[in-house]
């Protein structure tokens, strides 16, 4: 009996490939800007990442400038500020990370408890409104508040007994005031993909549960909090992975030199070094440095993740 001859892998993925494209064409065609988008504006300027390696003169070019190797990563670890940017960074960012990405569960949830629908669009709109603020009005906004004689300055001043100063010139507050200013423009706009995983929580298990006497507390404790896990495990981890990212918009706006050794972090110390100083080569390097961090940390979250909570953004191979 001749044996059935079978279709090789390659030619079946091959002509599922040609199917798939035949049958979405059109979504194919709508992914050609975005998949443009990041070839031109991600993965081309990768090839500036030489410039970390190198004494760059824009004169010269990548290819002309003198190759140094890693004495540019040698300079930023022995730089004497390097402890205290490394500390800045890390510690605005574990702020953000134990302090308002939680609230901005806590948020979503209180919202979800709010019956009168036209109470609960209003406190929807108005925490969602500073978000869409132009981030130098919230600064201006922050700037004045925070003046000698602005109203946070004498609400402080009042309960603490202290002497009326500018807040913003004093390093020891530096890191509140930037938290709570996070926390008055990003809370309601942070907590919108936890209010939309809560939607989707089966009205039938609070109905089950509120029959059998659970209390509203234990219900969001018990059914709530449990099915929007996965997605404040995912959020979690991209946040992981942006850890040592801190925009640099906002604290080059609101910091001074008096304000370094508290504000300054990471982000602007490359943006005074590659632009204000021209040392291209340095913030390259320091750039480079601050992105294989935060993809060690992505990883390394990703792996923890994945390997205690099943939910990953990132899937490995299934071990057989």
């Amino acid at each position: 009996m001749q044996a059935k001859a079978f279709p090789s892998p390659k030619k079946t993925c091959d002509t599922s490939l040609r199917h798939d494209l035949a049958m979405n064409k059109g979504l194919y065609l709508l992914a050609i800007p975005i998949i443009a988008f990041f070839l031109v504006f991600n993965y081309a300027p990768m090839g500036g990442l030489l410039i970390a390696f190198q004494d760059f003169k824009p004169q010269r070019g990548i290819l002309g400038s003198n190759w140094v190797g890693v004495k540019n990563f040698v300079d930023f670890f022995t730089n004497p500020s390097f402890w205290t940017i490394l500390r800045n960074t890390l510690v605005i960012s574990l702020l953000g990370l134990v302090i308002a990405f939680p609230m901005s569960i806590v948020f979503a949830l209180q919202l979800n408890e709010i019956n009168w629908k036209p109470f609960k669009k209003t406190i929807q709109t108005v925490s969602y409104m500073p978000y869409f603020i132009s981030l130098v009005v919230i600064c201006g906004l922050v700037t004045e508040f925070c003046a000698s004689n602005g109203v946070v300055t004498g609400i402080f001043c009042a309960i603490t007994g202290k002497p009326a100063e500018n807040l913003l010139t004093n390093p020891n507050y530096f890191w509140a005031i930037n938290l709570l200013s996070d926390l008055w423009q990003n809370l309601g706009y942070s907590s919108i993909i936890f209010v939309a995983a809560i939607t989707s929580v089966s009205a039938e298990l609070h109905e089950a549960a509120a029959i059998d006497g659970a209390t509203r507390l234990r219900r969001v404790w018990s059914i709530t909090i449990p099915s929007i896990m996965p997605t404040i495990v995912t959020m979690l981890i991209l946040r992981c992975g942006s850890l040592l990212s801190v925009g640099f918009e906002k604290i080059l706006l609101l910091y001074s030199p008096s304000t370094y050794s508290t504000a300054d972090v990471i982000s602007t110390h490359v943006q005074r070094l590659g632009i204000e100083k021209a040392q291209y080569g340095y913030s390259t390097a320091v750039g480079l440095f601050n992105s294989v961090i935060n993809t060690i940390l992505l990883i390394t979250a990703n792996h923890f993740s994945r390997k205690y909570t099943d939910t990953a953004v990132l899937q490995g191979r299934k071990k057989r």
